[in-house]
Parts: C-alpha cells; sequence; structure tokens
C-alpha cells in the first residue's frame, strides 16, 4: 500500500510544526515542500525544521514546478490568514488534482465572507475530483466545531455563549501582525481604523457555521476590539513587547437572530498572560434543554492543536466526497495513532 503524499506549504511555526509531525507518522510521505524564504530554499526539510536527521526532500521556492511535477494526495497549505490571500495558492493545487487543507482563519467558513470565492473554489475542487477543507484550533475546533457537537445532546437551544483565553506565543508574524502585538496603543487603534489589525480573524467564520449547522439565519454581526496593554516587558521567539504597549487583543463578537443576540463569541488573546496572573481556558455555554457547561483549563495548546488538527484531518479529506466542505461537514475530528493508510481511503 503507497503511502499518502504530502505536499507541505509553508514552513513557518505552524506549517514546520505540521511536517515534522508528519515525519512521525506512519503511512504519510512529504513529497515537496514549498516556501518562498530564500534562507530556506534549496535546504533539505529535516535541515529547516532541525530534526538532526535528513527528510530527502529539499525546499522548493517554486510552487509551479511542484505541482507540474510532483503528484501528491493532499496539500497544506499554511501561509495566510485570508481567503483572497490563499485562493491563488488553493487554485493552484485543486488544478493539479490535490486535496487541499488550508490552516488560514477565513477559509474554515469562506462563504461567510467571501460568497464568491467559495463557490469558485467549491466548483473548481468539484470539477477536479478534489477535497478542500479549511482548518485549525480556532476557527476550526474551540468556537465553532466543538460547540456544534454539544449542542447534538440538546432538544432546543436558545443562546451560544463561548470563551477562547488563550495563549499567542506559539503563533508566528503573521498572527502577530493581525492581533497588533507589540504596537503602542496609538499604533493598535490606528491599526483597528485602517485594517491592517483585525484581532482574531474568523469569528465570521465560525458564527456562521455555527449558524448554518443549527438551521439559524444571522441577520447581524456586531464585533468590538480592545487593546490589552502589557504591564510588563514580554518576548517569544516572534515578538518583543515592552511595557505599556500591546500584548494582544480583546476580541467580542455577537450574532443576532430577530434582532436578539443568540451567539456570543470571546476571544481575549494575548502572548505570555502568566506573566500578569491570566489563566488560560476554553469556555462554552449553551442555554437550552438541556443547558451545557463545559470547561477546559488550561486552554487547548493553540500551536499543538492547529498542528495536530491539520495532520489528523488528512485521511478524512481524502475520504471526502469532491468539494468546498466545512469541519461541520465533516466525520468527528480524532487523532490518529496508526497508519495514516487505513484511514484515507481514495474517492
Amino acid at each position: 500500500m503507497d503511502n499518502i503524499k504530502v505536499i507541505q506549504w509553508g514552513l513557518g511555526a505552524m506549517g514546520g510544526g505540521m511536517a515534522r509531525l508528519m515525519l512521525e507518522k506512519k503511512g504519510l510521505e512529504i513529497v515537496a515542500a514549498i516556501d518562498l524564504d530564500p534562507a530556506k530554499v534549496g535546504k533539505d526539510v529535516g535541515e529547516v525544521l532541525e530534526t538532526g536527521k535528513k527528510a530527502g526532500v529539499k525546499v522548493s521556492g517554486n510552487p509551479d514546478e511542484v505541482f507540474g511535477h510532483v503528484k501528491a494526495d493532499l496539500a497544506i497549505i499554511a501561509t495566510g490568514s485570508f481567503t483572497k490571500e490563499v485562493f491563488p495558492l488553493i487554485e493552484k493545487a485543486v488544478r493539479a488534482k490535490t486535496n487541499v487543507i488550508c490552516i488560514a482563519e477565513q477559509m474554515s467558513y469562506p462563504a461567510a465572507q467571501e460568497p464568491e470565492l467559495a463557490e469558485k473554489i467549491n466548483r473548481l475542487a468539484t470539477e477536479n475530483g478534489v477535497t478542500v477543507l479549511g482548518t485549525g484550533i480556532n476557527p476550526g475546533f474551540v468556537l465553532d466545531t466543538l460547540i456544534i457537537a454539544l449542542t447534538g445532546v440538546c432538544l432546543d437551544v436558545t443562546k451560544i455563549r463561548a470563551a477562547r483565553i488563550n495563549d499567542l506565543s506559539p503563533f508566528g508574524p503573521t498572527v502577530m501582525k493581525t492581533q497588533g502585538v507589540g504596537t503602542t496603543p496609538e499604533e493598535f487603534n490606528k491599526g483597528i481604523k485602517d485594517g491592517s489589525i483585525v484581532g482574531h480573524v474568523g469569528f465570521e467564520e465560525s458564527l456562521h457555521m455555527i449558524a448554518a449547522a443549527l438551521g439559524w439565519q444571522l441577520d447581524e454581526i456586531k464585533q468590538t476590539r480592545e487593546p490589552i496593554i502589557s504591564n510588563v516587558y514580554r518576548e517569544t521567539k516572534y515578538v518583543k513587547v515592552e511595557k505599556g504597549n500591546v500584548a494582544g487583543c480583546r476580541h467580542i463578537a455577537h450574532g443576532y437572530m430577530n434582532g436578539k443576540p443568540v451567539i456570543e463569541l470571546e476571544h481575549p488573546q494575548q502572548v505570555l498572560p502568566n506573566l500578569e496572573g491570566v489563566n488560560t481556558g476554553d469556555y462554552i455555554w449553551i442555554e437550552g434543554t438541556p443547558a451545557i457547561n463545559m470547561a477546559i483549563k488550561p486552554e487547548i495548546p493553540g500551536g499543538l492543536g492547529t498542528i495536530a488538527m491539520a495532520v489528523n484531518m488528512i485521511p478524512k479529506v481524502i475520504a471526502a466526497q469532491p468539494g468546498l466542505v466545512s469541519m461541520k461537514d465533516l466525520p468527528v475530528p480524532s487523532a490518529v495513532l496508526g497508519d495514516f493508510r487505513k484511514l484515507g481511503i481514495a474517492k
């Protein structure tokens, strides 16, 4: 039985973690890796990831060459956050008849903000007989898929509230930029106004995914974003935060139906929250019959969770029907601890 052949596109904080995990898994084979960083191009993947051994695959800076010469079952795209940003990458993979898992936050439910692109991706994927999925820890699991699963034991639901209080430290420069981490309060407010700082990317996607799963039709979404100011110096591998500057963003979103808020999602995330005594956690409250109250303390680690979700969903995407899908459309996610080939049955 042949290994499931994967192309890893992006070897940053998240993509690099996915590649490391795949190198350890039975039945998976990285057949190509793409990254535009000149410091990585031409090097063996094992060298770039500092695994201590060669992977036998060199990093390419030429996506056209990779998809023109390498046959793969699936590509994991770990680059940007927005659907418009990653669409050309997805299109390239899909036209090469390669399934796609993408961790761009908006790709978790692209119809929420980019309905035309979502339709185009679905059409291209269907025509080429492949499946495209956007996923991650959040969006992709905590504040949408997990909520949807919990409502399965309810006779009715009147309101959903959820909060994810997490540590941003494992994430790379892309996420730090969208959260405004390291900026001054003035720069943060300016960034919110001009759109260069957006806070959590994915709230609209999560709200619409939950609503679609429950059969609700949201008529309005309201959001607020506030800077989390640090009282101490903080430093991670990817960012430095001076005392008095922004360590993260407190982002809240409300989904309304018939003029009433029915879904409230809160996501105050920052780097190294422990330095100021902030405990992380994931919380879900469902008002209904029965009422559900779930707490996970500390949080499900964002970096590890994103890496695991992308890799663990590989066999489910390969086995899925062609087209653009979301997490609500696929079987319940699970860790894959055995041979991936036994689960990744071709379409």
